[in-house]
């Protein structure tokens, strides 16, 4: 039997068919080696952009033709084709972030984006969830958290626009000029909180929340700006609380050793709310008989019927519209001057609050 030579030197029988190897497609480099010429040069002369020379365009389309290339139309269009794809990073710790998730979606399609989700949670740190939202192409990401529940957020990526919504400032050294951020009236729906139970007789008020991070800080302030224009500068007092139910616990408990409670009680969120109501009735307290108790966000919590928390409303609705217009027009334009809308907030009164009890 007779052999021949295959293309790599191997021997094959005779008849046996020689495997075939597709030619390589030429790419604009190989035009460019032709022609002893830059690729950045070839790349302007074959889009047809202004910047080469008469001879230079009539060697190197020359060249193209004589090794046959074409430009790959499809890789091109890829390029240039957008994901229309935001990222959202979150920690499903607040019941107020389910609201906002679906507000989210909402707003998103109305934009012509889809949504990509990634949480912070026990072993998925912020760096883990930005990570897997940037290998989807996303062409913005919105963040309404930061690792541990932080106040403040930092190692944003710089690839793509960031917007900040209703959770942590931006840290120091971040980019501020062109982080969007869309938050709530935290000073003013406070105030207001406030006015309601002074109109309603109280005077010993005590607000609980945590003593950093963005909201807290302005609920707060909003706190003590009120006391003082009601003229209660001198019963102003906060207890340092964690956003959540075990935080409301620790403060009731602090409140009920004490020899004289307040008589009202406004809480940083609703689930500080909700430990903090929850601990006030097993001692044997009345709400809203012996304290009033007021929350913030009032989400699914607030609305329980045992409950039936007073407390300040956020439209999630248009947090959710703020914020996808703002990454819509960051991603159009990312060198535009930073946007901080506020949404205002809304007091929904409810049974747990009332007149101030008397004392002897």
């Amino acid at each position: 039997m007779t052999s021949t030579s295959t293309p790599d030197g191997r021997d094959s029988p005779e008849g046996a068919s020689a495997p075939v190897r597709p030619a390589r497609r030429p790419t604009m480099q190989d035009v460019a080696d032709r022609v002893g010429m830059s690729r950045p040069l070839v790349s302007i002369v074959l889009r047809g952009a202004p910047g080469a020379s008469e001879e230079s365009r009539r060697r190197v389309l020359a060249a193209a033709r004589e090794i046959g290339y074409h430009p790959d139309d499809s890789a091109r269009m890829l390029r240039r084709r957008r994901s229309r794809m935001i990222g959202l990073m979150f920690t499903m710790r607040q019941p107020f972030e389910v609201e906002l998730v679906d507000a989210l979606y909402a707003a998103a399609a109305e934009r012509g984006y889809r949504l990509a989700l990634s949480h912070i949670g026990p072993g998925r740190t912020q760096r883990t969830a930005m990570d897997e939202l940037l290998g989807q192409r996303i062409e913005a990401l919105i963040a309404t958290a930061a690792d541990d529940g932080a106040g403040t957020i930092s190692d944003l990526p710089t690839t793509v626009p960031v917007v900040l919504l209703a959770g942590p400032g931006a840290a120091e050294g971040e980019d501020a000029e062109v982080l969007d951020e869309v938050r709530v009236e935290n000073t003013t729906g406070v105030s207001a909180a406030v006015r309601h139970l002074v109109e309603l007789g109280h005077e010993d008020i005590v607000f609980v929340g945590p003593a950093d991070g963005p909201n807290p800080a302005e609920r707060r302030a909003g706190y003590e700006t009120a006391m003082t224009a009601a003229g209660l500068g001198d019963r102003i007092r906060s207890l340092e609380s964690p956003l959540d139910e075990i935080g409301g616990h620790a403060a009731a408990s602090a409140l009920l050793a004490e020899s004289q409670r307040p008589t009202a009680v406004l809480c940083a969120n609703d689930r500080c709310a909700f430990g903090l109501a929850e601990t006030l009735l097993r001692a044997g307290l009345d709400i809203p008989g012996d304290v009033s108790v007021v929350g913030f966000d009032d989400s699914a919590v607030a609305r329980l019927p045992f409950l039936d928390l007073t407390t300040l409303r956020p439209d999630p609705l248009e947090m959710a519209r703020l914020a996808i217009e703002a990454a819509d027009r960051r991603i159009a334009d990312p060198r535009r001057p930073a946007e901080h809308p506020r949404v205002p907030v809304e007091l929904v009164v409810r049974s747990s609050t009332g007149p101030a009890p008397v004392r002897g």
